[in-house]
């Protein structure tokens, strides 16, 4: 098997509550991901996005990382990992520095914002993300690259997502355990909002909306920037519920009606469709109208659109998402889910799935896969950001030895 290091390669890990995926990218010399292993594997030992079994999840991690690394013909030794869990909070802050020089530099940026970030943060929490919204130089507002530009002081408005450590150290763990390295854990609807957002999207205003198997996950984009984030700790693993208990059918089973015949809205089923549903105890099959299904699943949906409906009326954002709503995530492909969304949010709402994908295209062009290629698109830009930061270092210190140089001669 060829190696990392012989290759550009990023990897994506997202540890679902339903399912592990993982991807593998190949970095190509236009700045594009080629799509070269994909692996997946129903999750076990994971509740609403936290740790619960330690060993059942490095065995979830196991099987689909190797599977990935089938596929590919490579091993690999670290990965980006998405998180989630309603321990996740966001805030906004801001910050101010003097420039200096009067024109400004990457330092000026790196300082302003680091003196957003120097927030006192509680030592059980960890800082995920620090994401510049916009910069005022002086009196000039809404500044979204100042670098160059004249002044006297600047300030930074930045976003900040924190996460509880001891959630982010079991992910962490479970990794290790795979003689992994985690490069770095990211929130997982930012993640899902690298894959499937336009600029167009962010610039107008638009709310990605990650609905999974234990946590919907909620990230708002206007003017082009992260204003709001949050995690609602229910999902679609309470549809399959629902439908295990009402219809006494097993938790597999039910997963299966839910994935192959399920409806989020009534109105749209024929109420002459009959669908098998297994039995428990060895019962025989029975024979269940599936507009009952829908019935059930229908007031189940309601609720979920109307928890993250409160979040983003709480957030204060509501009337700037003119571009509506992007359902990514498993349960948002059932059929009726947009229909039903675009009545209960009344703005437009679209699935998000992957663009732009390169490579395995075909197995990766799906909502569920929408965390694990945005991982690979957020390590791409960590990576360029850091071999930008290496360069400028080199750059600094050439020019340290020639000015030494000049002053000794």
């Amino acid at each position: 098997m060829s190696k990392v290091a012989d290759r550009k390669l990023i990897v994506g890990l997202d540890i679902g509550t339903s399912m592990v995926k993982a991807v593998v990218g190949e970095l190509l010399d236009d700045g594009g991901i080629s799509v070269i292993g994909v692996g997946s594997h129903p999750s076990k030992g994971m509740d609403k996005g936290g740790v619960n079994d330690l060993n059942m999840v490095v065995q979830s991690v196991q099987r689909a990382m190797s599977e990935m690394e089938l596929m590919a013909d490579c091993r690999v030794s670290s990965v980006f990992m998405s998180i989630s869990g309603r321990h996740v909070q966001c805030q906004n802050e801001s910050g101010m520095v003097p420039i200096n020089n009067k024109e400004v530099t990457q330092e000026d940026v790196d300082n302003v914002i680091h003196a957003a970030r120097s927030v006192p943060i509680a030592a059980e929490r960890r800082l995920l993300h620090v994401l510049p919204q916009e910069f005022t130089i002086d009196v000039q507002e809404g500044i979204k690259n100042p670098i160059g530009m004249s002044g006297v002081r600047m300030e930074a408005q930045a976003h900040i997502i924190t996460c509880a450590d001891d959630m982010a150290k079991n992910l962490v763990k479970c990794v290790e355990r795979c003689d992994l390295t985690a490069d770095q854990l990211i929130f997982s609807s930012l993640a899902s909002s690298y894959a499937v957002l336009t600029d167009d999207e962010k610039e107008l205003g638009v709310c990605v909306v990650d609905i999974g198997g234990g946590t919907i996950d909620i990230v708002i984009y206007t003017d082009g920037a992260i204003r709001h984030t949050a995690v609602v700790p229910a999902a679609g693993n309470q549809i399959t519920s629902d439908i295990a208990k009402i219809f006494r059918t097993p938790i597999s089973h039910a997963e299966d009606i839910k994935i192959n015949y399920a409806c989020a809205m009534k109105d749209m089923v024929s109420m002459e469709e009959n669908i098998e549903v297994h039995s428990v105890g060895g019962r025989p099959s029975r024979a269940m109208s599936r507009h009952t299904l829908a019935e059930v699943i229908e007031p189940r949906y309601q609720e979920l659109f109307e928890l993250v409906q409160k979040e983003i009326r709480n957030s204060g954002f509501e009337e700037q998402i003119a571009a509506g709503i992007v359902l990514t995530g498993g349960t948002a492909k059932m059929e009726g889910a947009i229909e039903f969304a675009e009545e209960i949010f009344q703005m437009p709402v679209r699935v998000g799935e992957p663009l732009s994908i390169k490579g395995l295209s075909e197995y990766v062009e799906d909502p569920t896969f929408a965390t694990a290629i945005g991982l690979l698109q957020y390590g791409k830009e960590h990576i360029k950001a850091k071999t930008a930061a290496k360069s400028k270092t080199s750059e600094g210190v050439w020019e340290r030895i020639q000015s030494w140089f000049k002053g000794e001669f």
